[in-house]
């Protein structure tokens, strides 16, 4: 099991690749956003991402940020999926022993104190809850020019015929591409696009009440019954 440790004072972005290995980057503090053709996580503190070998990921730091990425040889992880990412729960001892390989660099089951360390990664990660922090992603070219508009502006008060003109299609069809491409229909997906980018500002330590006029809510109240809805817990949970 291999680890990479960063801490970064200005955002940033790598681009999309793949590893060899399974990945799981733990947010320490500050969010990162991992995207992939699917679907985009975004991640805020004591909170990972799962990203099997072999997929595609973009990743977005928005700092600052301090990450602990682990790397676990090919099956190593037994419990976690295989075919796409997930954004995983971590508790506190979990925490704990991802801290500590860190500082390790790297652990090697041939040495027993490795192999121990190791064992109890493994248990305490058999135990992990998903939780909902994804976004699935169109396929449509059209969708998706629809979803940057929507990406680039999360408070965008703008009806959907207008944003589905400015893609080159009609209200109808970017209506039926969302709910085909995505599983959501076009104000479901449109909700939760703001909800997880109202968990990155209350991560950031922006008050709630500024969060919920900057993902376009004019009322708190409102904002905090939708967000409790979405995701089971209240804003004050990433705050």
């Amino acid at each position: 099991m291999r680890t990479f440790p960063v801490t970064l004072q200005h955002n940033h972005t790598l681009a999309s690749h793949a590893h060899d290995w399974d990945q799981l980057t733990y947010a320490a503090s500050g969010v990162m956003r991992v995207d992939t053709v699917a679907a985009s996580w975004t991640i805020p503190p004591h909170t990972a991402v799962w990203v099997p070998a072999g997929i595609e990921h973009a990743e977005h730091m928005f700092a600052p940020v301090t990450m602990r990425t682990l790397y676990f040889a090919p099956r190593l992880v037994t419990n976690l999926p295989r075919g796409d990412c997930r954004a995983v729960n971590i508790p506190s001892l979990l925490r704990e022993l991802i801290v500590h390989a860190a500082l390790q660099g790297a652990l090697d089951r041939r040495v027993r104190a490795h192999a121990h360390a190791i064992g109890m990664l493994l248990d305490q990660l058999a135990a992990v809850t998903t939780v909902p922090l994804q976004l699935p992603a169109p396929r449509d070219a059209r969708a998706r020019r629809v979803a940057d508009l929507l990406r680039e502006a999360p408070d965008e008060d703008a009806p959907v015929g207008v944003l589905a003109r400015r893609a080159g299609a009609s209200r109808r069809t970017i209506e039926r591409l969302f709910s085909r491409d995505t599983g959501m229909t076009m104000a479901e997906w449109r909700r939760r696009l703001r909800l997880l980018h109202a968990v990155r500002l209350l991560a950031e330590g922006e008050p709630v009440t500024s969060v919920s006029l900057a993902v376009g809510y004019t009322s708190v109240s409102a904002f905090i019954a939708v967000f409790k809805r979405e995701f089971g817990v209240t804003p004050g949970k990433y705050a």
